[in-house]
């Protein structure tokens, strides 16, 4: 399911699979709409034509149609980790090779990902527990600046991740060059906003070059 507009800035990815974060998913579906973009749900459908997600309370769901192995990051404006469990099962491999990292189809598009971020074509967004993914791959992770749910603060560090705090917690948002990374379901407002702006300042200097 795709959220679609015409005459949109461009399209925002996210990633999802079940037991997804119905907050986020929620507010996906009013912010960046309402904001000029188009919203496109992406997923790994395992050969299947589409497959239906539901969210961590069950009241919500949403149909997937697009395969991640069909499309490129930089198809896209921005793509988004959705939080919840959906991170976790996404970088499920059928079958581990011992030494070897992680090849779920899920973790190698995130690989292409984060190589167009570091050359300023995309931002990525994560928010609550969807630094899960980046996890299963250190090499994507190490010596970046990020914010995460307190749930999953070990996870993030003992994959070279660097965790900023605000006293004794972690902050809500952080901005660590194109990866945006946001606290939890209850600042998601907030991570929208940043997450937004900075689609747009890379916009900008894209169209001043």
């Amino acid at each position: 399911m795709a959220t679609e507009l015409s005459n949109t800035k461009g399209k925002i990815a996210v990633l999802i699979e079940d037991h997804f974060d119905e907050i986020e998913f929620r507010a996906f579906n009013q912010f960046f709409p309402a904001n000029g973009y188009e919203v496109e749900y992406i997923s790994h459908l395992w050969n299947q034509e589409q497959l239906t997600f539901k969210g961590l309370d069950f009241t919500e769901e949403v149909t997937v149609t697009v395969e991640l192995n069909d499309v490129e990051p930089t198809d896209y404006e921005g793509i988004i980790l959705i939080g919840g469990y959906a991170m976790d099962r996404l970088r499920y491999e059928v079958h581990p090779q011992k030494s070897q990292s992680n090849q779920s189809p899920a973790i190698r598009f995130l690989g292409k990902a984060v190589k167009a971020m570091d050359a300023g074509r995309l931002t990525i967004g994560t928010i609550c527990h969807s630094l899960w993914l980046f996890c299963a791959d250190p090499e994507l992770l190490k010596n970046r600046l990020v914010t995460c749910a307190h749930n999953i603060l070990y996870d993030v560090q003992n994959a070279g991740g660097i965790i900023t705090f605000d006293g004794n917690e972690t902050k809500r948002v952080y901005v660590d060059g194109n990866l945006i990374t946001g606290k939890h379901p209850d600042i998601v407002d907030e991570f929208m906003n940043v997450f937004l702006e900075a689609i747009t300042k890379r916009t900008l200097k894209k169209v001043s070059v």
